[in-house]
Parts: structure tokens; sequence; C-alpha cells
């Protein structure tokens, strides 16, 4: 009997949103095949996928070339340093991930006749001068500034699945991530999200950067994931922003995070590190035009749903 099953190629298979996908597609009747070289992603996030005949995973670095056996109808390219903590620590990684990773996986596409949907960012919009940021805004970023690599990564990436679409004809999709959070982040990723709930959760003073009204909009990833299947089975090849636009200053959401935790943990201040985005919040009207999306989960909902993660997270670890 013959494999009718579409089989999807997830790469960064073991991150964070990767794992996600992974439970998302095997979920819907895929067969799904998991790729990650393991620089900051964790097989604790799919272990659970190991027992399945439906999911298979290749230990492999995108950024050299990638072979994967029998047919293919879609790749999702989700494999990157994505927090600051990790590019700047591995800055010729994130480099190498976003232009050749890319590359890589376009002619992958091309090869096989699949569809490949790219995780581009909010980041390519760098300090944005227009608010909110819409998908036709080319951002301001500086290119040989300390988050140069990442935010150059992904507009290099956009740039060749572009060519790739126009001059190659391969089907290809570009979503834009804004802040998300969730199970599966790692409480030391350098994020604020995940540095609030481990210092509030440690009882210690979490650090806000700046005077703490720089601007963040976190999308549960429920709503992410959801975001991005519509758009890999939509006929949409520009990039889509997915994201929630409910926009909260760091200040107020340190505080949010505090009362949440119920600890006795104060807010103390830092200088903002350079080019850290002042305001960052997705105009969604193409999402919602093109895809009829938009998020569900309220920021309270899911950040309870992500503090009793992190909170068994830790307790597991002193056990």
């Amino acid at each position: 009997m013959t494999n009718t099953k579409k089989r999807v190629l997830i790469t960064g298979a073991a991150g964070f949103l990767g794992s996600h996908l992974c439970d998302r597609f095997i979920a819907e009747g895929y067969e799904v095949i998991g790729m990650d070289n393991l620089l900051t992603g964790s097989l604790s996030n799919i272990e659970h996928l190991f027992p399945l005949k439906e999911f298979s995973f290749y230990h492999h670095d995108v950024s050299k070339f990638i072979h994967v056996p029998g047919p293919l109808d879609y790749i999702l390219h989700f494999a990157s340093p994505a927090s600051p903590i990790d590019y700047l620590k591995m800055p010729i990684q994130t480099l190498k991930v976003g232009s050749l990773g890319t590359h890589n996986c376009l002619g992958l596409a091309k090869a096989k006749k699949a569809r490949i949907l790219v995780a581009s960012t909010s980041e390519v919009y760098g300090d944005p001068l227009v608010h909110p940021q819409q998908e036709d805004y080319w951002g301001n970023v500086n290119p040989v500034g300390p988050r140069g690599v990442y935010d150059e990564a992904k507009r290099f990436q956009e740039a060749i699945t572009m060519a790739y679409h126009n001059f190659h004809g391969v089907e290809t999709r570009i979503v834009r991530i804004f802040n998300t959070y969730g199970p599966r982040m790692r409480l030391n990723d350098g994020r604020a999200l995940p540095a609030f709930i481990g210092q509030a959760l440690r009882g210690e003073d979490l650090t806000v950067f700046g005077d703490g009204s720089q601007t963040r909009s976190f999308c549960y990833v429920s709503d992410l994931v959801e975001g991005i299947y519509r758009l890999l089975f939509s006929g949409e090849t520009r990039p889509v922003n997915i994201g929630n636009p409910n926009e909260i200053s760091l200040l107020d959401f340190a505080n949010e995070i505090i009362a949440l935790s119920d600890s006795r943990s104060r807010v103390c201040f830092k200088p903002l590190p350079q080019d850290d985005p002042k305001q960052r919040r997705p105009d969604i009207s193409r999402a919602r035009d093109v895809l009829g999306w938009e998020p569900i989960i309220t920021r309270k909902e899911g950040l309870a749903l992500t503090y009793e993660y992190f909170s068994k997270l830790l307790a597991n670890s002193k056990n």
C-alpha cells in the first residue's frame, strides 16, 4: 500500500515555533520530517513525536546541502537563532542560516516542486519610523549594528525567496512574525517575556531596559501557528504580518508579570541596548483580508498558560 499522506519538511523543528508547527501538521494528518542542528533547539520539545510513524527527524544544519529522500509537498523554513542573546553570540551562523540555509531550502523546493513558506520577522522593519508597521513599509535597519546580523539575514531571506518565486516559479510564502510567546520558550533566551517570568519566579527584580516606554505586541503561539497554517494554503505570495496588534509598554508588561506571579519583585532599570526598537505593533489588515485571520487568545489567557509552563519547568529542574 502506498503512503498517500502529504509530506512536509519543517526546519528548526526542535525550536519553540518549529515544534508547535510539527504538532499542528501531525494533527492535520501530514507526514512530518523535522530538521534541526540543535544549536538553539531542544529535542525535549519534540521527544513526544518520536514514537509516531508519521514523524522522522534529521539532525542537520540547513546551511549545508539538504537531501531529503522521496517526495515533498511543503517546506516550512524556521531554522534560525531568533533571540538577541543567541544571534549576538552566533552572528555568523545567524547570517549563514538566513542566506545559505534559505538558498538550500529554496533549491530543495525547486527540485521537489514543493511549496515553501519562510519565517521572516518584524525585525525587517528595524527601529520603525512608521507605526503600526504594515507590509509595504521598507523599514529602518542599521546593517552594521549588532542586531544587523539577524535583521539583514531575514531581509536577504525575503529577497532570495521572491527571486526564486519570480525567476524559477517556485511557490513561495513569507510570514513576518511579531513577538510570540508560549510553552517551549527557553527561560534564558534573553527575550522580555521569559526573562520577566523567570525573574519573578525566582523572586528577583525584573530588568527593564531604558525607561520601559518601548512597546511590544505579544501573540500567543497557537494564534501564530493558525496564521502560518492559513498562509501556507492561501494564494498570497506577498509578505504577511502575523502578530497581535494589542500593544503594551515593557514597563506595564513587567508590572503585569509581577501581579500574575504574586511576587515581591520590583522593577529595576538598565541602559537600553543599541538599536533596540522603540515600538513594535503589526498592522494585520492583510492577514484579516486575505487569510480571515486574527488572534483570539487574550494576553491574560496566554500569560496564565505560559506562566504555568515555566513554573513546572523550574520546579522540575530543582527535583
